[in-house]
């Protein structure tokens, strides 16, 4: 877990629980059925990294719609433009051009929903290939993802919205209780704050307000913001005047969703279309909203401080969206009585569907989703199994996840693990900790299995120099060489997939080729057992996958269909048990 996770301060809120449960059962309501105009969004607009991803996005889509879990509103995909990344911001500005290209003047009265959903969840891996916007959630009677969440979450938005913009992300989840409905009504650019602890405040945006109460009182404000930061130090954060003082502690309000008017949208078609075509990557959060507010100066165009990549085309392409926004307003609704969860990490993952009481009372997180398992294979009700087929005599220990997978008798998953898309073999036994995702790859179209693994605490997307300082990354807690001498391998057997100068746990090809999803499971096991010093594997006869690699061949047919299956196979399970009664 990490030490800002470790540090927040959680405390139960009924207020937000019975707001939940109340958006939960309007949302239900409208699933699967026409929706009056006003009621809902006019658009929901997903992105995708590129037109693999679009299919694929669309395919689920429209499964979704088959089956009623949905309203019935007009849903599209748009992929980012081949070539150079450009980030949530240049996603954002080629979507919007797309949708004035399509859409014309009838744009202007449209409410649109914009969730970032594009790229390869390198830090949560058992979404890479499907998408964290379809992410399964322990949630409701046929699971929820986390496209339902959102729109859950932001069901009483479109009533009290003009005509513009929703700009959200696919991989967090707010929570707010209020009185009142929002109204998105005033020009320029409108943002939620929440009132996060300072060390939340470090990794995210930080809104400076315009003199007011202190702190705000209410459940919900409207303020205008002064001026915002990204990603600030302490020290900045009380140079600026950003922080209140709240029941003892010190407190910002940090930044979650904004929505965008109309006219403002026009105004970053503009932008683009002197801007483009973009060879640099662009924070929709960072970028935009640092050119905003009464007192934004220019001066964060030259401070790369905190990008990730630092491209030539950066600093020119700011300062020409701070010409076209600077002087924008930012306004702010301060949500009082709100909560921001982030489910961007593995631990993050598991600590807010698991171990966090205070979120799983919220929202009403099951231990137990659709599935086909009795509820004492779970050590507790802090686990999680969701969409799966588990025999009475498996155990799920602890603060672990399984989904969308198959455990026969005798099967044990230790503690925080998360076990997804896979079929474990009887009497297999999963160490505590552990990360494991079964992807079906096609080669010569012929369909096989690689099923990856790492300890939860691993970081993917690590980076090293070069091939020759593999060594400086860790897997399982051990050097990548050490942990490759168990497997019966040197570090010179480990090929880099891709561009050879990115070397990461993501690029090494380390994970074997197997015929079935069973072997391949058992064999990946034995391999994570030898990383942990029991036993050794021979991998020298096995051709070895990086998670690059395996996305590049991913089969997401044969993957959908093993979903489809337990989806199926639950169902009809259930029926017959509602038919006995």
């Amino acid at each position: 877990m990490t030490e800002q996770t470790k540090n927040i301060k959680h405390t139960k809120n009924t207020h937000l629980s019975k707001s939940t449960k109340d958006k939960l059962d309007k949302f239900n309501r409208m699933r699967g059925a026409e929706v009056k105009s006003g009621g809902f969004w006019d658009l929901v607009v997903i992105t995708a990294v590129d037109e693999d991803q679009r299919c694929w996005y669309e395919v689920q889509l429209q499964e979704k719609i088959r089956r009623s879990e949905l309203p019935l509103s007009v849903y599209r995909v748009f992929a980012d433009p081949p070539g150079h990344k450009i980030g949530n911001g240049g996603s954002t500005l080629h979507v919007l051009q797309l949708l004035s290209d399509e859409y014309g003047e009838t744009l202007s009265r449209f409410r649109v929903l914009l969730i970032h959903a594009g790229g390869w969840s390198q830090r949560l891996p058992h979404t890479s290939a499907l998408g964290k916007i379809f992410m399964a959630l322990p949630l409701g009677d046929r699971v929820y993802q986390m496209l339902d969440l959102k729109l859950l979450m932001y069901v009483d938005f479109p009533a009290h919205m003009n005509p513009g913009v929703l700009v959200t992300c696919a991989d967090d989840v707010e929570l707010y209780s209020a009185i009142q409905s929002l109204k998105f009504n005033k020009p320029g650019f409108t943002a939620l704050a929440h009132p996060s602890p300072l060390s939340i405040g470090q990794s995210h945006g930080v809104f400076v307000l315009e003199p007011g109460d202190e702190p705000p009182v209410q459940d919900v404000e409207y303020r205008t913001c002064l001026r915002f930061l990204h990603k600030p130090s302490v020290e900045v954060m009380h140079r600026s005047g950003a922080v209140f003082r709240k029941h003892d502690d010190e407190v910002v309000y940090t930044d979650s969703t904004y929505y965008i008017s109309h006219d403002t949208v026009e105004t970053l078609l503009d932008l683009f279309r002197e801007i483009g075509p973009l060879r640099c990557e662009i924070d929709a959060y960072g970028d935009f909203l640092q050119s905003l507010g009464t007192s934004a100066t220019a001066d964060y165009t030259n401070n790369t401080e905190n990008v990730m990549k630092k491209e030539k085309d950066l600093v020119e392409v700011r300062k020409k969206i701070f010409q076209h926004l600077g002087g924008t307003q930012l306004n702010v609704i301060i949500l009082n009585e709100s909560k921001f969860y982030h489910l961007g990490t593995m631990e993050e993952y598991l600590f807010h569907l698991t171990v966090d009481l205070c979120l799983r009372e919220e929202l009403g997180l099951q231990t137990i989703t659709f599935s086909s398992c009795p509820l004492d294979v779970c050590e507790n009700k802090n686990t999680c199994v969701i969409q799966s087929i588990v025999h009475p005599s498996a155990r799920v220990c602890e603060s672990s996840v399984v989904e969308f997978s198959r455990l026969e008798k005798g099967v044990e998953v230790g503690q925080s693990s998360i076990i997804s898309s896979c079929w474990v073999d009887r009497g297999l036994s999963i160490p505590s900790s552990t990360f494991m995702h079964s992807f079906a790859v096609s080669t010569d179209g012929r369909t096989q299995f690689v099923t990856v693994a790492f300890s939860v605490q691993d970081d993917l997307k690590k980076t090293v120099p070069s091939c020759a300082d593999v060594n400086r990354l860790e897997v399982f807690g051990v050097s990548v060489g050490e942990c490759v001498s168990r497997w019966g391998l040197s570090v010179g057997d480990v090929r880099l997939a891709g561009d050879v100068s990115v070397c990461n746990l993501w690029t090494c090809c380390m994970f074997p080729v197997c015929e079935d999803m069973k072997t391949s499971f058992s064999t990946t096991l034995q391999m994570v057992r030898a990383a942990h010093g029991d036993g050794v594997v021979s991998l020298q006869k096995y051709t070895l996958l990086s998670l690059q690699d395996i996305l590049h061949h991913k089969d997401l047919e044969t993957m959908l269909k093993f979903r489809n299956d337990l989806y199926e196979e639950i169902l009809r399970e259930k029926r017959d048990a509602t038919h006995q009664e």
